[in-house]
């Protein structure tokens, strides 16, 4: 059993990137991922990097200025 959907491949490959059959099969996965931009976005925000926001901009609480309700 294939765990690869090959029609959406197909389209997303010929249709959206104009590959041309002998290109989309010459392709290995990892470059097919590449060329659609799987793998291009940031990073998810990780813990530590919560708490480090966190730490560089507290929430506000009564009492300190903070009158933006």
């Amino acid at each position: 059993m294939s765990h690869f959907d090959w029609p959406a491949l197909m389209r997303a490959g010929m249709r959206g990137l104009g590959l041309r059959p002998a290109e989309f099969w010459a392709l290995t996965p990892a470059e097919l991922q590449l060329l659609l931009g799987r793998g291009a976005g940031a990073a998810p925000l990780r813990r530590d990097g919560l708490e480090a926001l966190m730490a560089a901009y507290p929430d506000r609480t009564e009492g300190t200025g903070d009158d933006r309700d």
